[in-house]
């Protein structure tokens, strides 16, 4: 039972371990009440018990409950693509230039049919190996 109540704190607390944590420690309370309750119940139908009932809860009720729970988290952007940074020199379609996006040194291809002036905000829309495409910022 106390080795229940760790299982859950800890995936609640500290550790996320995709809520599989959740269903062990609620399987290893319940296992803990039923003990308690029915002191005459053998280590092996403890043991049983707390298989069953762990394996059940995580295969009806996990992905319900984790979508409710931690399903709204917002999305991580991942790189570079997205972002905005603003150009250094003018850039006609198809030219390249350096710029720095991040911290980090990029080159940077104007992948619109326009050019884009010195200065001018510019959207990264894909990256291709360590080019940055990208076109001008309309927002």
């Amino acid at each position: 039972m106390i080795g229940g109540a760790i299982l859950l704190g800890a995936e609640l607390g500290f550790v996320n371990a995709q809520f599989y944590l959740v269903f062990v420690g609620a399987a290893a309370l319940v296992v803990g009440l039923a003990s308690a309750a029915f002191p005459g119940l053998t280590a092996d139908a403890q043991w049983a018990l707390f298989a069953i009932l762990a394996v059940l809860s995580m295969v009806l009720f996990r992905n319900r409950l984790y979508r409710r729970l931690r399903g709204h988290a917002p999305a991580v952007q991942w790189g570079p693509a997205g972002g905005v940074l603003t150009l250094p020199a003018a850039l006609e379609p198809g030219q390249r230039c350096q710029v720095e996006h991040g911290g980090t040194f990029w080159t940077v291809c104007n992948d619109s049919a326009q050019p884009m002036a010195a200065g001018e905000r510019a959207r990264v829309a894909s990256v291709q190996g360590l080019t940055l495409l990208v076109r001008p910022d309309t927002k």
